[in-house]
């Protein structure tokens, strides 16, 4: 194998810390978000870094296990593709939830992110089935991330 996976993972970890610091950076857990009324199944705040950290780590796994077995320039450029929507639209949640402070637009945002999610794990199981179960708890963390941002639509709303 040599040194063939030396680049999927220099890159895939570059845009994981990117993308986690980014996230990191536009949430704020300042008096807005701690005015918000929450459902008593909310998580404890510390989680959610820890949570992110391990979720991160399985997305670069996933992403390097995918392109590593891409059989064609092509997949590999569609794999980049869909990872990089993925990594858009995460951030794009955490902007709109927190900066913008529109938890219901934030949903909505929330739906394309999670089918995002499933359109990797479709498409990246071709070629890898570790790539494509390394996600499986992302798409999780996501669907209980869009209930938790529904009850704050229901609890809080209307927004805007």
């Amino acid at each position: 194998m040599g040194k063939v996976w030396v680049l999927p993972v220099v890159i895939a970890s570059i845009a994981a810390i990117a993308v986690a610091m980014l996230g990191a950076t536009i949430t704020d857990l300042g008096p807005w978000y701690q005015s918000l009324e929450k459902p008593s199944w909310n998580p404890p705040d510390q989680l959610f870094p820890i949570a992110w950290t391990i979720i991160f780590a399985f997305v670069t796994a996933s992403a390097v296990s995918a392109w590593l077995a891409a059989p064609t320039r092509r997949v590999s450029d569609v794999l980049i593709c869909l990872f990089s929507l993925n990594a858009f639209l995460n951030i794009s949640w955490s902007l709109i939830f927190f900066r913008i402070q529109r938890p219901d637009l934030a949903f909505i945002e929330l739906l394309l992110l999670w089918l995002s999610i499933l359109a990797l794990i479709v498409y990246s199981y071709r070629y890898s089935k570790a790539a494509s179960l390394l996600l499986v708890p992302y798409l999780i963390w996501v669907t209980i991330a869009g209930a938790l941002n529904w009850q704050v639509i229901e609890l809080n709303g209307p927004f805007g």
